[in-house]
């Protein structure tokens, strides 16, 4: 606000403490003989705009706006000419529900952001999507159906069905909240176009090495009976698992220890594990090489057991008795030792050294099943160990499991009976439930397995350093998201693109029974020769509609004429929808510059498409897709709890919108929801309800009356023709000006930061004390009884009317609606010009001059002395005198008040008082009930060369001056007569 009084921490709202805005002048509610003579000859505000707009006229508003304002706006912006462009790429959102308030989060903070940069002048590319493959959409168009019967092109037709259905609901509430897109021109990824560009991206990377087939363990979800990748998992911290822990008898003693230690008979090594039904798959067990290991003897049986030196107390308390340790040892000497599997009679598996052993928790002899776990199975890959898996897509052991665990679900049944062989074996030392995070499918909330499966893969460890090197040059929103997507780039060493269903984009590599060249099959269907359009043209589904010939390159088909075609069959696999989604920037930027100015989405997404657009991006072009990255938090309900039909909190935006059965929820329209979205703190969890909305409303509400009160004072000015030179105007008019300059800069910066949250503070600040409680309280006698076409009226007037412009403005993003409803109330425009269509905030470097910011709040701080004396009294019924000796201050107070004693200079509108004395020392025949008062004003001009601390003195009295019945201030000889400046208005008026 006021930077000198900042610095000396004066308190900007004690300037008009005490003066009520009816007392400053006349206004309409006053009624009184006297008064009621004169108020026709008061300028009071005229506007049409209502003070408030609520239920149904609120509704039809906004659809009125959107309908006349809003449906070309996109189209008319690209067709401009601009020096630079926007692009904000959208991240499909999944085409597999109703419209819900995370939506409304992530759209409407795209839409302030794209609006804010078309009214700076930028050209915005912004085209909305849906992602409208996948599992989830498969499941909910079969509902109840299943597969049975069904062929994939019928899967597929149910699911493309469901998917239109969604996108055309969600898409009429993304237009409903004022979201600026040319909604015609949309992407879907399962646009043949779309797919096709798609496919390119899979060919280039696989051309060069990227993308690989192979047989190793992936995470499964048997109730979705798909392959997943990470970002498909969600974790599960309350899941409880059935941990044990077994005993493997050692068969033959590692050498090193065999030697020292003759005397060793019948140890067995004890492990720990949370999923006892991969013990059947058991191929090794690891050890840590430089760890130290012992030997110990349990007092209550005299078992021989070996674990971990440092779980060793923890292992006592556990199993309720004493162990005597026996003897210790490296971890390395454990090399060469073979123990004998405890449910497969003969089999016996290997000690062997592995990197991933942890001392965390368990015995530090880790049970390693190659087939159901990522760190076992590079075990096995380094030692050469057997991959078997036991288990079934729908999560049951197979027959390899043996006949008692074949066909029984591993994670229920198939435990229980692995428990029990161990117990019955002897080999079970101690079961207890283990709380634990699990993964879990996503989309089902079912906890997965993880199995082996010939899979298509990323090679991500060949792209983490490029990847990582590029996110060094984006710009994160917050900062801490960075790190969060380094760490996740780390963890991934490859990623699994391939998919086991029917409602996705055709994986058609894995095409051939014969060996099918790849890539030249590969460039024919994706490439610009024979077969380009097919996919352009028929979408993915002229995989299983066309026959075989027309599919297989004509190189193959030279060939197959020495054998027959239907030696070929079609592949089954299907691509990730990560990978389908996170192509998009090759289908949807080619338009633009290369890269999108910026991808704003949840904080979801971090492991999700910010990363899959990265890699396919760094893979193909060698960079990211994207300059900067917004990453927000999750709607939840007002109490921080996340939104459920069970819990009945979920807030629907149709119903924020339009009103609800329920009376606690009016129809708060589409700017109160916008607003909430912008007031929220982003980066954190945004909490949403009826407490919020009505916050919103409110907010929303005290802006209409700011707006009003503009409006109103405008009633009849003309900008273009009676607005006043700025040099010519009072300063604290011309201090205003500097104020909304600086107001403009502040909300610049904000909206270019993404921090819709920041804007509103700095409107609310600029309003509540620059206007309401500051400019507005003064100026009130110069609108309502000056006259009419006087200069300092008029000076005023244009100030109001940049601010009004400045304010609409600012707001515009946010409140699209209400800006262009004040744009239809607004003077200076031809009638059906939109706001949008006029730029952005115009404000002008000549609003700021040196010693105009001093001089106001010099005056500032002189008029808070003089109200802090008279606390709760109208500064109307005083006269100050002002002393300060000779210097700056004094000639800066003489630029406000040329004269020595004035009822109407700029300096006594400032203070509010009925007459200003400025002399150089008080006077001595000071009446005894005057109030004294005495501060300091630190000027500060031209960067700091010039400094002075200057002093002054005041002195408050009673003013002996009437009240005028006109204007209501203190400055009539008589209580019936009028004021020198209302005598002149009213006889020049008649």
């Amino acid at each position: 606000m006021l930077a000198a009084l900042y610095r000396k921490q004066v308190s900007v709202s004690g300037r008009c403490h005490g003066v009520g805005s009816g007392e400053s002048s006349a206004q309409p509610s006053e009624t009184g003989s006297a008064q009621g003579l004169y108020r026709d000859t008061v300028l009071l505000p005229r506007t049409e705009f209502p003070m408030k707009l609520t239920g149904q006229k609120l509704l039809d508003r906004e659809l009125e706006i959107q309908k006349c304002g809003f449906a070309d706006l996109y189209s008319w912006q690209r067709e401009r000419k601009a020096k630079k462009e926007f692009c904000l790429h959208d991240g499909p959102p999944y085409a597999n529900g109703d419209p819900h308030v995370g939506h409304a989060l992530n759209k409407i903070l795209k839409d302030i952001c794209n609006r804010f940069e078309m009214l700076r002048g930028r050209q915005v590319h912004y085209i909305p999507g849906w992602d409208c493959h996948g599992l989830p959409i498969e499941l909910k168009a079969l509902g109840e159906l299943g597969t049975s019967g069904l062929s994939p092109l019928q899967i597929r037709q149910k699911a493309r069905e469901f998917a239109e259905g969604a996108i055309a609901r969600q898409k009429a509430a993304f237009q409903r909240w004022g979201v600026m897109a040319d909604w015609d021109q949309c992407y879907y990824t399962f646009d043949g176009v779309y797919e096709a560009a798609q496919l390119k991206v899979f060919q280039e990377m696989h051309s060069k090495g990227l993308i690989y087939q192979d047989y190793k363990p992936i995470f499964w979800s048997p109730s979705s009976r798909t392959a997943l990748a990470e970002a498909e998992l969600e974790y599960n911290p309350e899941h409880v698992s059935r941990a044990i822990y077994a005993t493997f008898p050692l068969v033959r003693l590692p050498p090193k220890i065999a030697s020292e230690k003759a005397d060793l008979e019948s140890v067995s090594v004890l492990v720990w594990t949370t999923q006892p039904w991969t013990i059947p798959a058991n191929e090794a067990v690891c050890y840590m090489p430089n760890a130290q290991y012992s030997v110990v003897k349990r007092a209550d049986n005299s078992q021989l057991l070996l674990a971990a030196t440092e779980r060793i107390a923890s292992m006592a308390a556990l199993l309720g008795t004493e162990l005597e340790s026996v003897v210790t040892f490296t971890g390395s000497e454990l090399e060469g030792g073979i123990c004998k599997h405890p449910t497969i009679p003969d089999k016996e598996v290997p000690l062997l050294p592995a990197n991933h052993v942890t001392m965390a928790k368990g015995t530090g002899m880790v049970h390693t099943a190659p087939a159901h776990g990522m760190d076992d199975y590079s075990v096995a890959s380094q030692f050469k160990l057997p991959v078997e898996c036991m288990v079934d897509e729908d999560g049951k052991f197979n027959d390899l499991a043996g006949p008692e665990l074949q066909s029984l679900p591993v994670m229920r049944e198939g435990t229980d009976k692995v428990i029990s062989m161990l117990r019955d074996c002897g080999a079970l030392v101690k079961e207890e439930p283990c709380v634990h995070s699990y993964p879990y499918d996503w989309r089902t909330k079912q906890p997965v397995v993880i199995r082996p499966s010939k899979q298509w893969f990323i090679n991500t460890e060949s792209l983490k350093d490029k990847a990582k090197e590029a996110l060094q040059k984006v710009r994160v929103l917050p900062e801490s998201a960075k790190g969060s997507l380094l760490v996740m780039l780390d963890r991934r060493t490859y990623w699994c693109i391939s998919r086991q269903r029917s409602w996705e984009n055709m994986f058609v590599c894995n095409f051939f029974k014969k060996k099918v060249h790849t890539l030249t099959f590969f460039k024919d269907i994706s490439d610009t020769h024979t077969h380009t359009n097919l996919f352009k043209e028929k979408n993915s589904d002229c995989w299983w509609e066309l026959p075989i010939e027309t599919l297989l390159p004509p190189e193959v088909l030279k060939q197959s004429k020495a054998g027959p075609v239907t030696d070929y069959i079609r592949g089954e696999d299907v691509l990730d929808i990560w990978f389908d989604s996170g192509a998009s920037w090759a289908a949807v930027l080619e338009e633009s510059d290369s890269r999108a100015d910026a991808y704003v989405e949840g904080k979801d997404q971090i492991g999700g498409w910010f990363q899959s657009s990265l890699l396919t991006s760094i893979a193909v072009r060698n960079k990211a897709p994207y300059k900067s990255l917004v990453v927000h938090g999750f709607a939840v309900s007002e109490k921080g709890e996340k939104m459920s039909k069970s819990l009945g909190n979920v807030v629907d935006p149709d119903t924020i919108i339009n009103g609800g059965k329920d009376p606690s929820m009016p129809a708060y329209g589409a700017d109160v929801l916008r607003w909430w979205v912008a007031e929220s703190n982003i980066f954190s969890e945004v909490q949403i309800g009826p407490t919020a909305l009505n916050s919103a409303r409110d907010s929303i509400s005290k802006l209409r009356n700011t707006l009003k009160f503009l409006l109103g004072n405008l009633h009849g000015f003309d900008p273009l023709t009676q607005a006043v030179d700025p040099k010519e105007m009072h300063y604290i008019d011309q201090y205003m000006l500097h104020q909304l300059r600086e107001y403009s800069i502040k909300v610049t910066d904000a909206y270019s930061e993404f921090d819709a949250g920041r804007v509103i503070r700095v409107l609310q600040a600029f309003i509540s004390r620059d206007l309401s409680s500051f400019y507005f309280s003064i100026i009130k006698d110069r609108l309502y009884c000056d006259p009419e076409d006087s200069l300092g009226r008029r000076s005023c007037q244009t100030v109001l009317e940049e601010v009004l412009d400045g304010v609409i403005r600012s707001i515009a993003p946010i409140l699209p609606h209400l800006a262009e409803e004040v744009y239809l109330h607004a003077p200076g425009h031809d009638k059906g010009e939109t706001l949008f269509k006029s730029g952005w905030i115009k404000s002008s470097s000549v609003w700021r001059r040196p010693g105009l910011e001093e001089a106001v709040e010099g005056a500032c701080a002189i008029r808070d002395s003089f109200l802090s004396s008279i606390p709760g009294k109208n500064a109307a019924q005083y006269d100050l005198t002002i002393a300060i000796e000779p210097g700056l201050l004094f000639e800066l107070m003489e630029s406000l008040q040329e004269e020595p004693s004035s009822t109407s200079s700029q300096l006594a509108e400032l203070m509010m008082a009925a007459r200003v004395n400025l002399t150089s020392e008080l006077p001595r025949d000071l009446p005894p009930d005057a109030i004294l008062n005495h501060g300091t004003f630190l000027i500060n001009l031209e960067g700091g060369v010039i400094r002075e601390d200057s002093a002054y003195n005041i002195a408050v009295v009673p003013t002996s001056a009437s009240r005028c019945p006109r204007c209501r201030r203190y400055t009539a000889e008589s209580a019936d007569c009028m004021c020198p400046r209302c005598q002149a208005v009213v006889s020049q008026a008649h």
